[in-house]
């Protein structure tokens, strides 16, 4: 998705900021197709298929500045690796001045079955290590949230080794429908609100 992203236009970085969409991840090409980098797939087809890129980066993240939904937004993809990602969506928050009821984290859960999505207003990290940081950084869990499941791991697999394992061709075909069901659900969040976006994606 990655490659799609760069072969669109620049993004359009002229204005002030009303929303950062965050989506959590690894940087890195050994990582790209990871269970553990849900949120960036959704970010990186929210810039393809809005014309935006990637090119810009600041507080250690890459920023894909545009319009979404008549709204202007700031797309966030953290390149701190994952536990240390409120060290990148903290700085942001505070550099834009976006209130944290506008930033909206997307990333991959282990509560929730594989290609299922979940809405939330706010609430802890359940575990994730990623969110946990977000929460420390941003002094905050009033920010909505989108998550991606990606179920639990079998047998005795732990879970650091499953998060980093890659979807088989099976499972990433599913996940690709889920990843477009999950822009349709940030497009709805913007222009019609969070709990409109909820009754309809969750």
């Amino acid at each position: 998705m990655g490659r799609l992203v760069r072969l669109f236009g620049r993004s359009n970085s002229a204005g002030p900021i009303a929303w950062l969409i965050v989506g959590l991840g690894n940087p890195g090409r050994k990582y790209e197709t990871t269970r553990h980098n849900a949120g960036f797939h959704v970010v990186d087809l929210l810039a393809a298929e809005s014309n935006l890129s990637f090119d810009e980066r600041r507080n250690k993240a890459l920023l894909a500045r545009g319009c979404l939904a008549d709204q202007s937004v700031a797309l966030v993809k953290p390149q701190t690796f994952m536990n240390l990602s409120g060290e990148a969506v903290g700085p942001l928050a505070r550099f834009y001045k976006v209130p944290v009821e506008r930033i909206v984290v997307i990333y991959d859960d282990l509560d929730l079955p594989t290609a299922q999505l979940r809405l939330r207003p706010k609430g802890g990290s359940g575990g994730h290590k990623g969110m946990t940081s977000i929460i420390q950084h941003l002094g905050s869990r009033e920010f909505s949230r989108l998550r991606i499941g990606i179920g639990r791991p079998p047998g005795r697999m732990p879970v650091e080794a499953y998060v980093l394992q890659k979807f088989s061709e099976a499972e990433w075909a599913e996940m690709e429908q889920t990843y477009r069901l999950a822009v349709q659900a940030i497009h709805a969040l913007l222009s019609d609100g969070l709990e409109a976006a909820m009754n309809q994606f969750n």
